[in-house]
């Protein structure tokens, strides 16, 4: 009785495999593997960290520069409905104010992030299982964030205080804060600050290339330039809503400057719904959400097609190696 089992499953063995419904069933979990392949082409491509990082640098500094310009207006009206304390009327002029010394932080900073995105999801996605890329997506744009917050909180304190009116030029915003507050006060709101971008930039980018993964492989093809853009769109909108309470305590902390009205992350919360109510943390999050989502659609569209590019001028031996 012992080789019994045996045979009986040998048997079923055969005739499953001339079953069309088991047949079906096995091409369901093929498609279901394939699920995955989008999240490993890249891990499968052989890794060149010095191309990645330049390519991601200038990729994402031409993608910020070209969002932050086209898109000011919005975030300078956003900053002031979340400065303005109770029933403060909204100031409507100067709404490009502190642009050129914005630009002069956004190029580096926004440089340095993809820069470090890159290669670092390149590394993770090579490290991790294949059914969990969202884990590499996620910490990959956690520590992009951490490098680039270096120089954003500066250029984001300096900006936000000429939006407010508290300073005419960045020359002038840069040497009161340093004679005010020293050079801490370039780093106002930095916990809040981290608080806010570490969590935007990894649900953000973690949304957009999940949905770039389920995108390619239910189009078996690669993506064009409007439909990165319209991810990214989707992307950025979900995730800015979902962080405006964050974002509404980081201004308020950036542009309190010397007078120090709050004593902390806590205080600020605390403060604020105790004085104008809790809706007062969602302060802003009409423009918030259009400005990120609409400047989302441009970065993402913007850096992905300067990354083709760029990865259009790859030298001819290195695709005739490829060839071979």
């Amino acid at each position: 009785m012992g080789p019994l089992p045996l045979t009986i499953e040998a048997k079923s063995s055969t005739l499953a495999s001339t079953d069309p419904y088991h047949k079906s069933g096995q091409n369901l979990s093929l498609k279901t593997k394939k699920t995955f392949a989008a999240a490993s082409m890249e891990a499968e491509k052989p890794f060149d960290f010095f191309r990645t990082l330049f390519e991601g640098t200038i990729a994402g500094g031409t993608a910020g520069v070209v969002v932050e310009t086209a898109l000011y207006p919005i975030d300078t009206i956003k900053t002031r409905l979340q400065a303005a304390r109770g029933g403060g009327k909204i100031v409507w002029k100067g709404l490009y104010s502190g642009l050129a010394g914005n630009l002069a932080g956004v190029l580096p900073a926004s440089a340095i992030f993809v820069g470090v995105y890159e290669p670092t999801k390149q590394k993770l996605l090579r490290m991790v299982p294949e059914n969990l890329s969202a884990v590499a997506h996620l910490t990959a744009g956690a520590i992009g964030g951490l490098a680039a917050s270096l120089i954003r909180v500066p250029t984001e304190v300096v900006k936000q205080r000429m939006q407010t009116g508290q300073f005419a030029s960045a020359p002038n915003a840069v040497r009161l804060i340093v004679s005010k507050e020293g050079f801490k006060g370039f780093y106002a709101g930095y916990g809040s600050f981290l608080l806010r971008d570490l969590p935007f930039d990894a649900i953000q980018f973690c949304i957009y290339e999940q949905l770039r993964i389920g995108y390619k492989v239910a189009a078996k093809r690669d993506l064009n330039d409007p439909e990165n853009a319209l991810i990214g769109a989707f992307a950025g909108a979900l995730t800015g809503a979902v962080t405006t309470p964050l974002d509404v305590i980081k201004t308020r902390l950036m542009v309190q400057g010397s007078a120090n009205q709050y004593k902390g992350i806590l205080d600020c919360v605390q403060t604020i719904v105790r004085e104008e109510g809790p809706p007062a943390l969602l302060k802003g999050i009409g423009p918030r959400v259009l400005w990120i989502g609409i400047g989302g659609s441009i970065f993402f569209g913007v850096l992905e097609r300067t990354k083709r590019l760029l990865a259009q001028r790859q030298p001819a031996v290195q695709q005739d190696s490829k060839k071979d």
